[in-house]
């Protein structure tokens, strides 16, 4: 295994594992994520789309690994996630709810890394 695949493995297994941990916090209506919503202005009816979204994501992901010939779904998982982190950043950007501009800003470093690694291998 050369060290391009072991870091696409490595940083594959990171942004599925983080991004299904935040859609389960979605789906569970976690105090922390119905209250940063309400600050950035997400309704509450959009958690369970965007939980939905980011699971699509962290599946694409991982079927990539599995498969060569899937890797463009991996490549099309990570876009998605860099999308969605994007709208993130702007919703806490347009409201100025700068304190925890990181935990997306986490999310979106990782969904970038997970492509940049997807596309180069």
């Amino acid at each position: 295994m050369t060290g391009t695949h072991l870091a696409l493995l490595v940083v594959t297994l990171l942004t599925a594992a983080v991004n299904v941990g935040i859609a389960a916090a979605d789906l569970t209506g976690a105090r922390f994520v119905l209250a940063n919503s309400a600050q950035v202005g997400v309704p509450r009816s959009w958690l369970p789309r965007l939980a939905t979204l980011k699971l699509a994501g962290a599946a694409g992901l991982l079927l990539s690994l599995f498969n060569a010939a899937l890797r463009p779904l991996g490549v099309a998982a990570a876009c998605g996630l860099v999308l969605l982190y994007l709208g993130a950043l702007t919703f806490h950007l347009r409201a100025r709810v700068l304190y925890n501009l990181a935990y997306p800003g986490f999310y979106l470093a990782t969904a970038v890394a997970s492509l940049a690694l997807a596309v180069a291998s």
